[in-house]
C-alpha cells in the first residue's frame, strides 16, 4: 500500500491492484439482493460482541466500561445516513488496517487461529466467526463508508474512511466508548420509491430486514423509532390539530432463537407460534423434530412435517427448502442442499457454528458439512415417520395421502434410498378395502407357498379389480397389491423385491400359477399344439401390432387380453409417458388367448373349417381391439372397428354362418 501523510495526522492509502478488483467485484456483482449489506455489517458486529465476551472469561475489567452488550441503528434522513454501531472488541490502528484496509481478511479468523494455539483454546471457540469481505458490501448502497472504532483500554479510537474508489483515508481520533460505529452515506438509489425494499432510509424496512435474516442474533438490536402523535396537555387530553414528534427505543430482534433452547423447557404452543409465524403456514403441524447435533459438525435442527402438502409439491413449483443459519445469523432462507428432493415438504431451520462459508455468507462452499447434515436430517425426517406408523396407523395413513408420492418418489429418483423407504410404502391391496398395507404386511399373510409379492397398476382400484387379467389370482385367492399412482410405474424400476419376495406383476409376461395339468389332459402341451395354427394365423393378421400370441394361464371368464413382455417398458408405463409428450417407446405387447371361452372356441371352429380368411382377420381385429379397450388404450382405427361390428349385426340378422359372440 502507499500512504501519504496529512498535517492532522490522516494517511491516505491505496488498495492493491488486486484488492481494487476484488471490491468491484464485491460491490457490483457478488449479492443477489443489496439488502444484504444490513446483514453482514450486524453479523461483523455480533462477532465483536461475541469476541469480547470470550476475553471477558479472562479479564472481566473488559465489561465495566460499557456492560451491557448490543447493537443500535440510527437512520438520519436529512444527511442520509445509516449507522451500525456496537460496544464490541473495536480495533486498533493497527488492526483496522489490516482487517478493514485489506479485502479477504476478516480478522476472525487470525482471532481464532491465535486461541486455538494458546493455552485457552478448551473454552468454546464456536462463538467466532469465520467471514470474509462481508463489510464490503456496503459499498453497494453507500457512496462513502466512515468507521470509528476503539478497542478496549485504548487512550484513542481510529476512523478509516473510504469511498470505493481504491483508496482509503485513516486517522486516531477521539472515541468515548468502545466499540465501532460504521456510518454509511448512502447513494441516492438507496432510497428507491419504486422498490420499497430498498428504501433503506425507512425505519420499518430496516426493521423488516433486520428481523429477517438477523432475528435471532444473541444480542440486542436496538433503534430509535420516529412518530408524529396528537399532542397532550397536563390532563392527557388530546389537543385537536397539534402533534409532536415522539422518538420510542425499539429492540428489533427476538434475541434467542427457540431451537436454541432445550426442548424440555419449550411448550407445544411455543413451537407453534413459531411456526406458524415463519413458515405463514396457519395449519398445525403433524410433527415436530428437534435435535442437536455435535461432532464433525455442530448444528441444531428445527423440522416441521406440515399435516398438508405445501402448494406447488406436485406441479413443478417446488416448496423452499429449510432455512439455514450460521450463529443464529440467516445465510440462506431457501437451502435445498440440506434436505432431499423428496422430502422437500418439510419445513424448518438448521443453525451450525460450523459452516464453511467462503466470500460472504451468501455463498456456501459445497462440502462434506452440509453432506453431514444432509444425512442427519433426511434419517431424522425418516425415524420420525416410522414412529407415527408404529404408535398412529391412522394418523400416518392420513399424511401418506398428503406425501406418499413424494416418498415413492424418493425409490424412483435414486435408488440407493429404496431400502430406507420401502418399509414406508403403502399401498391399496385385494384383501383390505378401504385400508392400505405395508409390504411388511403383506409378506406376513403371504402362505408358505407363496415366493412372489403379486401387484397390478392401473388409474383406481374398481378398474384393476375388473381386469382380466385378475382372474386367475382372484380364483386362487392370492393378495394382490394395487398400484394407483402414477408415480408407481416408475417405482418398480427400482423396488423389485422386498425380504427375499421378488414383486411381480400380473400383467406382465407368462402367469402360470396352476399346480398341476388340468382334469383330463394328460399332455400339458397340448393346448399350444392344438392352437398352434390359429395362433400363428392372428399374429400374421395383426401385422406387428402384437409380439406375440399366446393361450394365457391366467384368463378364466374372459376370451383374450394384453399383457406386457417380460422386459423393457410395461403398456401402463407407455402410456404414462404419452400423457406426458415424453419420447414413446411403444412397450412389447402379447396377446393372451382363452382356450375355455366359446368366442375362441368358435374362431378356432371356424379357422379349422376352412373359413373366409378376411372374415377371420376381422375377427382377430376385433378381438386386439377389444383387449386394447380392456386397457383403457384407444382402438387404432374406430373406423375399420365399427364397420366390422355393423357387418356382423347385419350377417346376424340375415341369418349368415353362425358368428361368435365378441361381448
Amino acid at each position: 500500500m502507499v500512504a501519504e501523510a496529512a498535517m492532522d495526522g490522516r494517511k491516505t492509502m491505496e488498495f492493491q491492484a488486486e484488492i481494487k478488483q476484488l471490491l468491484n467485484i464485491v460491490v457490483n456483482s457478488l449479492y443477489t439482493h443489496r439488502e444484504i449489506f444490513l446483514r453482514e455489517l450486524i453479523a461483523n458486529a455480533s462477532d465483536a460482541l461475541d469476541k469480547l465476551r470470550f476475553l471477558a472469561l479472562t479479564d472481566p475489567t473488559l465489561l465495566e466500561e460499557s456492560p451491557g452488550l448490543s447493537i443500535f441503528i440510527e437512520i438520519d434522513t436529512e444527511d442520509k445516513t445509516l449507522t451500525i454501531s456496537d460496544n464490541g472488541i473495536g480495533m486498533t490502528y493497527d488492526e483496522v488496517i489490516d482487517n478493514i484496509g485489506t479485502i479477504a481478511k476478516s480478522g476472525s479468523s487470525k482471532f481464532l487461529e491465535y486461541f486455538k494455539n494458546s493455552q485457552t483454546s478448551e473454552i468454546d471457540l464456536g462463538l467466532i466467526g469465520q467471514f470474509g469481505v462481508g463489510f464490503y458490501s456496503a459499498f453497494m448502497v453507500s457512496e462513502r463508508i466512515t468507521l470509528i472504532t476503539r478497542a478496549p483500554k485504548q487512550a484513542t479510537g481510529v476512523k478509516w474512511e473510504s469511498t470505493g474508489d481504491g483508496t482509503f483515508v485513516i486517522k486516531e481520533v477521539e472515541k468515548k466508548d468502545r466499540g465501532t460505529t460504521i456510518i454509511l452515506k448512502l447513494k441516492d438509489d438507496a432510497r428507491d420509491t419504486n422498490n420499497v425494499d430498498e428504501d433503506f432510509l425507512n425505519q420499518y424496512i430496516i426493521q423488516k430486514h433486520v428481523q429477517k435474516y438477523c432475528n435471532f442474533i444473541t444480542y440486542p438490536i436496538r433503534m430509535n423509532f420516529i412518530s408524529d402523535e396528537p399532542e397532550r396537555n397536563d390532563d392527557g387530553a388530546v389537543i385537536e390539530g397539534k402533534k409532536q414528534t415522539v422518538i420510542t427505543e425499539k429492540t428489533l430482534n427476538s434475541i434467542q432463537p427457540i431451537w436454541a433452547k432445550n426442548p424440555k423447557e419449550i411448550g407445544r404452543e411455543e413451537y407453534l407460534e413459531f411456526y406458524k409465524r415463519q413458515f405463514n403456514d396457519w395449519n398445525e403441524p403433524a410433527e415436530i423434530i428437534h435435535t442437536k447435533a455435535e461432532g464433525a459438525v455442530e448444528f441444531t435442527t428445527l423440522l416441521f412435517i406440515p399435516m398438508r402438502a405445501p402448494y406447488g409439491l406436485y406441479t413443478g413449483d417446488l416448496p423452499k427448502g429449510p432455512q439455514l443459519y450460521c450463529k443464529h445469523v440467516l445465510v440462506m432462507n431457501d437451502c435445498r442442499e440440506i434436505m432431499p428432493d423428496y422430502l422437500r415438504f418439510v419445513r424448518g431451520v438448521v443453525d451450525s457454528p460450523d459452516l464453511s462459508l467462503n466470500i460472504s455468507r451468501e455463498i456456501l462452499q459445497h462440502s462434506q458439512q452440509l453432506q453431514v447434515i444432509k444425512n442427519h436430517l433426511e434419517r431424522k425426517v425418516l425415524e420420525c415417520f416410522k414412529t407415527v406408523m408404529v404408535e398412529d396407523r391412522k394418523k400416518y395413513e392420513e399424511l401418506w395421502a398428503e406425501f406418499g408420492k413424494a416418498l415413492k418418489g424418493g425409490i424412483f429418483i435414486d435408488y440407493r434410498t429404496t431400502e430406507k423407504l420401502q418399509d414406508l410404502l403403502l399401498f391399496e391391496s385385494s384383501y383390505t378395502a378401504g385400508q392400505k398395507t405395508t409390504l411388511a404386511e403383506y409378506v406376513e399373510r403371504m402362505p408358505g407357498a407363496q415366493n412372489e409379492i403379486y401387484y397390478v397398476t392401473g388409474e383406481d382400484r374398481s378398474t384393476v379389480e375388473r381386469l382380466p387379467q385378475m382372474e386367475i389370482v382372484r380364483e386362487k385367492g392370492i393378495e394382490v397389491l394395487y398400484f394407483l399412482d402414477k408415480v408407481d410405474e416408475f417405482l418398480t424400476q427400482h423396488l423389485r423385491e422386498y425380504s427375499g419376495k421378488k414383486l411381480r406383476s400380473v400383467s406382465r409376461g407368462e402367469l402360470d400359477l396352476e399346480e398341476g395339468p388340468k382334469q383330463g389332459d394328460e399332455n400339458p402341451g397340448s393346448e399350444d399344439n392344438q392352437y398352434k395354427g390359429l395362433l400363428a394365423f392372428i399374429l400374421e393378421s395383426l401385422n406387428g401390432k402384437v409380439k406375440d400370441v399366446r393361450i394365457s394361464k391366467r384368463l378364466r371368464s374372459s376370451p383374450v387380453c394384453l399383457v406386457s413382455g417380460d422386459t423393457g417398458y410395461s403398456m401402463n408405463m407407455e402410456r404414462l409417458m404419452r400423457d406426458a409428450n415424453q419420447p414413446i417407446f411403444r412397450a412389447a405387447r402379447v396377446l393372451e388367448l382363452n382356450p375355455d371361452h366359446d368366442v375362441i372356441k368358435t374362431i378356432h371352429g371356424l379357422f379349422n373349417n376352412g373359413a373366409d380368411k378376411v372374415k377371420l382377420s376381422n375377427y382377430t381385429q376385433l378381438l386386439y381391439d377389444q383387449a386394447l379397450l380392456i386397457e383403457n388404450e384407444k382402438i387404432e382405427d374406430p373406423v375399420k372397428f365399427l364397420g366390422i361390428v355393423s357387418q356382423l349385426i347385419i350377417d346376424a340378422h340375415n341369418g349368415v354362418d353362425r358368428r361368435p359372440n365378441l361381448t
